[in-house]
């Protein structure tokens, strides 16, 4: 499962695929996710607030493919913060049909005030909770986690989801999620970082 799907059910953990986050923080950890797949792809990379296209190819994955096209297509926009903003006004609703494709949710229309609303049930409750489960046991394990975990980790702080992957945990597991953003690959470590620092900042202004 790529690192925006398990971002997606550790966000939506809730039997009627309810968010646990402000709709704006859910959808830039998600763009955060959709980017950092291209990255651990080796399609782009991050560096001094830019993203730089450094393979044109496909990506395997739809929705992977979708996001570099868009990436190639608007060369003259190059800054994180654009992309993040631009990626999270559909990544809800991106990565959700990804996961409906796959069989892990399953997509349901609801009509209330003469407006219909699309939200993502689970099928397997079990298969839902799994990331975060799967989350916290690495971070009691004394190896380190592999960098596509420690992205996903970074993006779950980062977007203010520490506390579904955490609730259970020990100190050890509390100290790791502290020192897993520092010691990862530059491009990666910026991401997190520009993730952060946009959901605080549309949080605080209140962005839905």
């Amino acid at each position: 499962m790529l690192i925006a799907d398990e971002f997606f059910l550790i966000a939506h953990n809730d039997s009627r695929g309810k968010a646990k986050l402000h709709p704006a923080a859910t959808g830039l950890g998600l763009a955060g996710a959709l980017l950092g797949e291209l990255v651990l792809f080796g399609h782009v990379t991050v560096a001094n607030g830019l993203v730089t296209v450094l393979d044109r190819r496909p990506p395997a994955d739809a929705l992977s493919h979708t996001v570099l096209d868009q990436l190639i297509g608007e060369p003259q926009h190059q800054e994180i913060r654009t992309w993040l903003a631009f990626l999270a006004r559909s990544s809800t609703t991106s990565v959700g049909e990804r996961l409906a494709r796959a069989g892990v949710l399953r997509r349901q229309e609801s009509r209330r005030l003469l407006r219909t609303t699309v939200s993502y049930v689970p099928i397997d409750l079990n298969a839902v909770a799994w990331p975060a489960t799967r989350l916290r046991a690495l971070l009691e394990r004394p190896e380190p986690p592999a960098v596509p975990d420690a992205v996903l980790l970074g993006l779950v702080s980062a977007a203010g989801l520490s506390r579904e992957v955490l609730w259970s945990a020990g100190p050890r597991a509390h100290h790791r999620l502290g020192v897993l953003v520092p010691a990862l690959p530059p491009p990666l470590r910026e991401l997190v970082a520009h993730t952060e620092a946009a959901v605080g900042a549309a949080v605080l202004r209140g962005i839905p």
